[in-house]
């Protein structure tokens, strides 16, 4: 262990996404999207959208959950995204623009206590958006006052981290040179709903009934599709928090980690597919 005190491992709140994780998410968008790309298309499918409906996308990202929406209940339906990062808002303007598509709209602002003058929606979506509020049956109650009677949520979340090799095998590499403390259970961040029963309670005291939940296992590429493992280092260097810890170690300790990250990602590697590793994410639904 080179490192003699533990180091808080950051949980992107509201003030962190609007600004530099929103950066770094704008930074990396290809690869984020491509790593949750099959669970994001799985959450698509389970929502199952129709031409005429009016959705609201949480925590859009870079946009294509809220471009994917705005395709799929068009023309006469429309899709608004909002998200905490003016970054990502931005970029999310021009990519609808650049791919011709009108009935998308991107509103920069916190979704917790966000008031829209076209509510109430009639269905509401996130992908990974939803994990972050500092007061969850707050936010949710807010979210639930955006949709109409009897609207429906579709939420994807993380499931346990022990089941998500993806970061619990990096998270193995990093403590072996940074010391960590054990995380925080339902603390804001991205396992805050990994215990199912927490996310039915938040639901239910929001205002929400009929949870139901669907799980998704599978492998996916972490750092992106076709990715290699030097790829891969470089982006969870560059993306995770957990590479911003090593970096204040120096650059011995930065180079060590590296070293043993690229064996990891070595032993996952599957050519032309890239780094895959293991995921499990809830799909959740439920009615207002």
């Amino acid at each position: 262990m080179t490192a003699q005190n533990p180091k808080i491992l950051p949980s992107p709140n509201a003030e962190d996404w609007s600004g530099e994780m929103g950066q770094k998410w704008l930074r990396n968008l290809t690869r984020f999207e491509g790593m949750i790309e099959l669970i994001g298309d799985s959450l698509l499918e389970r929502a199952a959208f129709r031409s005429g409906e009016n959705v609201l996308d949480i925590g859009f990202g870079g946009g294509s959950s809220t471009l994917a929406i705005a395709r799929a209940v068009a023309p006469s339906g429309s899709a608004i995204g909002v998200d905490i990062s003016p970054d990502l808002t931005e970029a999310a303007v021009q990519r609808a623009q650049d791919a011709g598509i009108s009935n998308a709209h991107f509103i920069c602002a916190d979704a917790a206590t966000v008031k829209l003058e076209d509510a109430p929606y009639d269905r509401l979506l996130s992908r990974f958006g939803s994990m972050f509020f500092d007061e969850p049956v707050a936010a949710f109650s807010n979210l639930h006052g955006l949709l109409c009677q009897g609207g429906r949520i579709d939420l994807s979340v993380w499931g346990p981290p022990r089941e998500n090799l993806w970061m619990m095998e990096m998270m193995g590499v990093v403590k072996s040179h940074v010391e960590i403390p054990k995380a925080i259970p339902r603390a804001p961040g991205p396992f805050a709903f990994e215990d199912l029963e927490y996310l039915k309670e938040v639901l239910t005291a929001a205002g929400f009934s009929n949870v139901d939940v669907k799980s998704y296992e599978g492998l996916q590429p972490f750092g992106g599709p076709g990715a290699e493992p030097k790829e891969a280092v470089d982006f969870a260097l560059a993306s995770m928090a957990a590479g911003r810890l090593l970096k204040e170690e120096g650059d011995e300790v930065l180079r060590k980690a590296s070293e043993d990250l690229n064996s990891l990602f070595e032993k996952h590697y599957v050519r032309s597919k890239g780094v895959m590793m293991k995921a499990k994410a809830w799909l959740v639904s439920a009615s207002a």
